[in-house]
């Protein structure tokens, strides 16, 4: 079998699926990439049994055939190549793969292609479409919440909630929570699905600049998203995601209100004097100031600042881990942000204080409790 493809493009699709392929995978065919060129049409898939990204480009070629090509090696020698036409001649017997170009021939062992895993086909499930960017942003605003702990799977990937007049993201670590939901993308029944994290984070990195319709479809036990000339498939995480409605406080009296930039940058320098191991910072509210302070008792080390804010509600501190207030304030655009508190052994919310008509985020961070240091 023979093929000519442009070394550019081909490279462009590889890198765009190559986020799958594993470095020591179990099973060792894993580390190729499947070619399987049918009538001028190259579909190229990798797979780490549990997600797979397939990519097509169309390629001059007289014959059909398969072949497994070594991700690694092939990559790195598309990389170091100008932008040319080159020609893969394949023998399907010996499984040997020589790539011609202007500058000279390379030649690498493949596979053979029957020992690829086939990739899982979903029928008999539910089809949503959803906006390109809509997926990207409600990725992005859960992805860094998500549960890195095995032993509580459920958490490790993020649960989708497909309702009536809305789709909802939420992810939880156990010591804070995201949820984003979109008010302009609906199904017609009540659904949902635990993406692994490893799913949306490839999925992330794949979605075009360019606003387009991804159409997402899943069953039971897996999901398949389709755009443009990508396709992948995840295996779903099959485990009963936790009750988060129950965990986010409904009674919150304590209302702030604060310039978003200024907290943040504050947030930071204080953290710097907080304890290694807690990252403690304490916010003390008292009418329209906000104290944030941190003390490390171990080498005597302590910061304080003052801001103004805008308060509703009792005089109150409460203590935070300063990692997990950073990470959330750097995911919010507004310029201005709210806070909701009840007591200081309840979670927080925040949230941006101006939000788009089709979008609403809610990020909850659990206190830590405070040391009583003077």
């Amino acid at each position: 079998m023979k093929f000519i493809v442009s070394s550019s493009a081909l490279l462009k699709q590889l890198q765009s699926i190559n986020g799958v392929v594993a470095n020591n995978p179990v099973v060792p065919i894993l580390e190729n990439f499947l070619f399987d060129v049918t009538d001028g049409l190259l579909t190229i898939t990798a797979s780490d049994l549990e997600t797979s990204m397939i990519t097509e480009i169309p390629v001059e070629a007289k014959e059909n055939g398969r072949i497994a090509a070594p991700a690694r090696i092939l990559l790195d020698t598309l990389k170091n190549l100008p932008d040319q036409p080159v020609t893969f001649t394949i023998d399907e017997e010996t499984y040997t793969i020589e790539i011609s170009s202007s500058n000279g021939r390379y030649k690498l062992s493949g596979e053979n292609a029957t020992d690829f895993p086939k990739v899982p086909v979903v029928r008999g499930g539910n089809a949503i479409e959803i906006p390109s960017n809509a997926l990207a942003r409600a990725i992005n605003k859960t992805i860094f919440a998500v549960s890195t702990d095995e032993l509580r799977p459920a958490m490790t990937g993020i649960f989708v909630q497909l309702n009536e007049g809305n789709i909802t993201f939420v992810a939880t670590d156990g010591h804070r929570l995201l949820r984003y939901r979109r008010n302009d993308v609906s199904t017609g029944e009540q659904t949902s699905i635990i993406v692994p994290r490893k799913a949306f984070n490839l999925l992330k990195a794949t979605l075009p600049a360019e606003p387009t319709s991804v159409k997402v479809e899943f069953n039971n036990s897996n999901a398949f998203f389709s755009f443009d000339n990508i396709r992948m498939i995840c295996r779903l995480i099959d485990e009963r995601f936790p009750d988060y409605e129950n965990v986010i406080p409904q009674h919150n009296p304590n209302k702030l209100l604060i310039d978003r930039y200024d907290l943040l940058s504050s947030v930071k320098r204080i953290s710097i004097y907080s304890n290694k191991t807690t990252h403690q910072v304490r916010l003390k509210i008292t009418g329209s100031e906000l104290v944030i302070s941190a003390e490390d008792l171990d080498f005597s080390n302590e910061a304080s600042e003052r801001l103004s804010c805008q308060y509703e509600g009792e005089d109150m501190e409460i203590g935070f881990n300063a990692k997990f207030l950073i990470e959330m304030l750097n995911n919010i655009d507004s310029d201005e942000v709210s806070m909701e508190l009840s007591t200081p052994n309840r979670a927080g919310l925040l949230m941006p204080a101006g939000m788009d008509d089709n979008e609403n985020i809610l990020m909850l961070v659990m206190p830590v409790m405070l040391n009583n240091y003077v």
